[in-house]
């Protein structure tokens, strides 16, 4: 038997599930369009949960004189961290400085200008440290006497998706992951697109506006769309990451930098290791298969142990992750290529608007910008509205973005500790991190360990896989174990088949 025909109305469709396409979809569906977004994969499942989780202005794009991006970054850091506490956090970087590295001097007065580009109510400023004495300088090799010190922002990127889905999807919006846009057709009054959904068949969507928002796949989605000469470009640049067992005791990130002008983040990572990233690669190949190389491997591990007193080697290495960065073709070196965006609107009929390049930290600023050129199209007056929004779970201590919910995070954090003192306290503080005040929608009604149902593996429970399946759109293990959560880093690789076999067994209520 055929499987049957879907057929949905909206006034966007948004194509791709990443941070730009999430974005993009809610700040619609907050403006009052009905929205329909559509995810070949898993929310998040390939560039934008593949970032060195950061949200930051990006000091060594001063280097290339792109202010006005790390202008825009720098504003940004700020509205998120209040929008979504939980997710994100303050983080202080470490420049170890040696002879041969840029000048003092010249740091230094790039860390000034880093610092007043933007104003700052959450962050401090940038010093100068003595690593003979500072906590942040004991794992370092001995000839690192002296550094700076400046602060950005750490996110959980695939949850910042995540969240941005909710939002979307709570505001009205549909969305599809595993669905596939296998045919877009332009119309004379509206875009005509087939899309596939295993389980659904076929879903034919009548939008008035399309948004192309497909990472490494958006020049290909456009010239399928509109062939014709011309058109945006996407440079892919490959940058992957490892994750190894945790190389210091404090809170500090460090920055490194390489002679080959290239600059690598080792960040505290999940509790118990260290994250080294990021490479900077052209790539040619499959964009739905990406993975490091044994070259990138050492690379990384050989730049880390250049100033870890601790050597690190490729067998430390734990776990890796590559994603593809779609960015706009300039002609730069790969590590210079800019990390701005671009939106370009063909309106020869029913308009496309396509999304080229963009980083995370800058999200919802390209979402806001896209939603405008949108709102003018379709007749919307509703002006932007995110700036002054909490992400879902965020409203710690109330609706509106607050100073107070990133600088009181730990007291807001201290009394869900009372509220459900019958949690495990390491896993109380995972639920609060992950899901902020939607806490509350996990533990509904459950007052012990008992009524969180099946402990699949240790410290993930059933009523924490039915929440993610029920609202998040989780169906694998790889989107609870890797996307939602962290845990495949922390359980043995023989919990992915007990929790595949455990989904199976209980399949999602419709």
């Amino acid at each position: 038997m055929a499987e049957p025909q879907h057929i949905l109305d909206c006034d966007v469709l948004v194509i791709g599930g990443g941070i730009n396409g999430a974005g993009i979809a809610r700040d619609a569906a907050g403006r009052g369009l009905s929205v329909v977004l559509c995810e070949k994969d898993d929310l998040a499942a390939h560039t934008s949960s593949a970032s060195t989780k950061l949200i930051h202005g990006g000091l060594r794009y001063l280097e290339y004189y792109e202010f006005n991006l790390v202008r825009k970054a720098l504003i940004e850091r700020e509205v998120l961290l209040r929008a979504a506490p939980h997710i994100m956090r303050p983080l202080r970087f470490v420049m170890p400085h040696a002879p041969g590295q840029r000048p003092a001097l010249l740091i230094r007065a790039g860390l000034f200008l880093y610092d007043m580009l933007a104003r700052r109510e959450l962050l401090p400023g940038s010093k100068g440290i003595n690593l003979r004495s500072h906590a942040a300088g004991r794992p370092l090799k001995s000839q690192f006497t002296r550094g700076f010190m400046y602060s950005d922002g750490w996110v959980d990127d695939a949850r910042l998706v995540v969240l941005n889905a909710i939002d979307a999807c709570e505001k009205g919006a549909t969305i599809l992951t595993q669905a596939r846009c296998n045919r877009l057709e332009r119309k004379t009054a509206d875009w005509e697109a087939s899309l596939y959904k295993p389980g659904c068949g076929e879903i034919r969507v009548h939008a008035r506006y399309v948004v192309n928002a497909a990472g490494p796949w958006t020049a290909e989605l456009l010239h399928a769309a509109l062939p014709r000469e011309g058109g945006g470009q996407l440079r892919l640049i490959k940058g992957s990451h490892i994750v190894v067992p945790k190389l210091f005791e404090h809170e500090h990130a460090y920055i490194f930098q390489h002679r080959d002008g290239r600059i690598v983040f080792a960040i505290p990572y999940e509790r118990e290791f260290t994250l080294i990233g990021t490479t900077d690669l052209d790539y040619h190949g499959d964009a739905n298969q990406v993975d490091i190389s044994e070259d990138e491997i050492a690379y990384l591990c050989q730049l880390a142990s250049e100033y870890f007193a601790q050597p690190i080697t490729p067998a430390d290495v734990v776990w890796t992750y590559s994603g593809v960065r779609p960015l706009v073709e300039d002609g730069a070196d790969a590590k210079a290529v800019t990390r701005d965006y671009r939106l370009e609107v063909d309106d020869h009929g029913p308009p496309l608007l396509s999304v080229f390049g963009g980083k995370i930290t800058t999200y919802r600023k390209l979402a806001e910008e896209a939603v405008d050129h949108i709102a003018r199209a379709l007749d919307n007056r509703h002006g932007g509205w995110t700036h002054n929004a909490c992400l879902p779970g965020g409203d710690l201590f109330g609706a509106d973005p607050q100073n107070r919910s990133v600088l009181e995070y730990d007291k807001w954090t201290r009394a869900q500790q009372s509220r459900y003192g019958w949690l495990p306290t390491a896993l109380l503080a995972r639920y609060c991190r992950a899901y902020g005040t939607r806490i509350h929608t996990l533990l509904c009604d459950r007052t012990s360990l008992d009524e969180m149902g099946d402990e699949i593996a240790p410290g993930l429970y059933a009523a924490e896989v039915e929440y993610l399946r029920r609202y998040e759109w989780a169906r694998s293990a790889q989107d609870i174990l890797w996307r939602r959560t962290k845990l495949g880093l922390h359980l043995p690789p023989a919990a992915a088949d007990t929790l595949t076999a455990w989904l199976h067994d209980h399949p999602l209520a419709r």
